[in-house]
């Protein structure tokens, strides 16, 4: 018997690593904070600790828009570092806000008809059964009223707003429009992985400003790499749903030079970055190092390409680097302020 709400049997959706970390980052927050704040010393605060988390959820996780939801945070605390705001463990309630919000791409509820025609997803819960759509849509839509309602009440409006902006992006702009229309889709539609670092400001500043903008072109410019070494993994699986995913409607030459332009892009803007959020050489160090790694992973199979030895298994190299890269890169900066503020 189906039941009518979300439940979890086995081999279900919690089985799937995306769920397990999103839920955990919450049930973390509201069972070990209370605990935490009577063990920490008076000058650590539990908002400077849980800020880093969310970083190391997206590592475990391995999703882009997890990563994007860790850099919520590390925004935080660049703000800190450029005197712009003030960081609290109120503050962070925008992670709890922002991931539930997000949880709903999990749910895929408008491709559960192509998640049916691919090895990758056909194990999601609404493929399986494990949930009704009727069910999973209550489910996404009260957990998305109940984020805004919990950003703006709790942090302020602007927040809230920007948080739903990237919901109704990713949904509407991308998964209706876009994916299954254009090359270009998860190009323009990563954007609403990006949206995210604009919250995590705007939840310390109640405004924004040039910093979180230049962060957000970071994951937006390192969405396509990320996300096209993973489709030439699984371009059979987009074939046959008819997703016109880069790796299946052009060549592997065309997708890896793609690839390799972004890169370049992207590991500039990091550079960039640095001044604009007055971060020091701590990130700027790592930034270069991270940077090189994954022009030399990008530019390798580029080169198999031309010779047509790029192959799914060198493609998965790269993404799985991507992922690093970004969490060590949001690691770097909330260590770089961390220590020029002498928090110990």
């Amino acid at each position: 018997m189906r039941l009518p709400f979300p439940v979890a049997p086995q081999g279900g959706w919690f089985a799937e690593p995306q769920v397990s970390a999103w839920l955990a980052v919450p049930l973390t927050l509201i069972i070990a904070a209370p605990v935490a704040e009577l063990f920490l010393p008076p000058d650590i605060h539990l908002a400077h600790l849980l800020a880093v988390a969310p970083a190391f959820t997206a590592a475990i996780a391995g999703t882009r828009l997890t990563a994007a939801a860790g850099s919520l945070a590390v925004v935080a605390l660049i703000g800190i570092g450029a005197e712009h705001g003030t960081l609290t463990t109120e503050s962070l309630l925008v992670e709890l806000g922002s991931l539930i919000a997000l949880v709903e791409d999990e749910l895929e509820l408008v491709d559960r008809d192509i998640d049916a025609l691919m090895k990758r997803t056909k194990n999601r819960p609404l493929v399986t059964g494990a949930m009704s759509p009727s069910a999973a849509l209550i489910f996404a839509l009260t957990l998305e009223a109940a984020a805004f309602v919990e950003l703006a009440l709790a942090v302020n409006l602007l927040s809230a707003v920007l948080a739903v902006s990237a919901t109704l992006f990713y949904v509407f702009v991308y998964t209706l429009w876009l994916k299954r229309r254009s090359t270009q889709n998860i190009v323009i539609g990563g954007a609403a992985g990006a949206v995210p670092v604009l919250v995590g400001w705007a939840a310390v500043t109640d405004s924004l400003a040039w910093a979180p903008v230049v962060l957000f072109a970071i994951i937006f410019i390192w969405t396509p790499p990320h996300f096209w070494s993973l489709a030439v993994r699984y371009k059979e699986d987009y074939r046959a749903a008819d997703v016109p995913m880069l790796p299946v409607v052009a060549s592997m030459k065309r997708t890896t030079t793609e690839m390799v332009y972004y890169t370049v892009a992207l590991v500039a803007v990091t550079f960039v970055f640095g001044p604009i959020a007055h971060l020091g050489w701590i990130y700027m160090i790592t930034a270069a190092v991270l940077g090189a790694g994954f022009l030399y992973l990008v530019t390798r199979l580029w080169g198999l390409a031309q010779t047509d030895r790029a192959t799914g298994r060198e493609a998965m190299r790269v993404f799985g680097y991507s992922i690093t890269y970004l969490t060590v890169l949001f690691v770097a900066m909330a260590g770089d302020v961390l220590i020029r503020n002498h928090i110990h």
